[in-house]
């Protein structure tokens, strides 16, 4: 990793970038991987149904009838990356708000959306040069 510098966005989140690249987002909630640097840290994953993702790209949270897998080791408050059922590609990461076991009810708000694809963090991997 070579240089580092923190960039702070309007709504008071700090992006920590790494080679002008987000790589780290430091919310209320926690410090959170970006969506370009979970290859480098993993989280565990929570599989959503493809009527759910066009919400969660608008900011949704993710709400346990949109959920179709989750890994069952997830507890209240972890750092969960989401994927699309169909091409399994991340999309979002978020903060569970519920246990794995708790992940498919049949209501209720399971994630708490912290960063997604084509908000202000994705779009700084796309406008700055490292």
């Amino acid at each position: 990793m070579g240089a580092v510098e923190l960039l702070k966005l309007e709504d008071g989140r700090e992006v920590i970038l790494a080679d002008g690249k987000p790589f780290l987002l430091k919310t209320l909630d926690g410090l959170f991987p970006t969506l370009t640097s979970i290859d480098q840290i993993p989280l565990k994953h929570v599989t959503i149904n493809m009527g759910a993702v066009p919400h969660v790209v608008a900011r949704a949270d993710i709400m346990a009838p949109g959920v179709v897998a989750a890994d069952e080791d997830i507890a209240p408050g972890d750092g969960v990356v989401i994927v699309d059922e169909r091409h399994c590609k991340p999309i979002a990461i978020g903060l569970a708000l519920v246990g794995s076991a708790s992940m498919k009810a049949p209501k209720g708000r399971v994630v708490k959306n912290i960063h997604c694809v084509g908000d202000e963090v994705w779009q700084l991997s796309s406008t700055r040069k490292g």
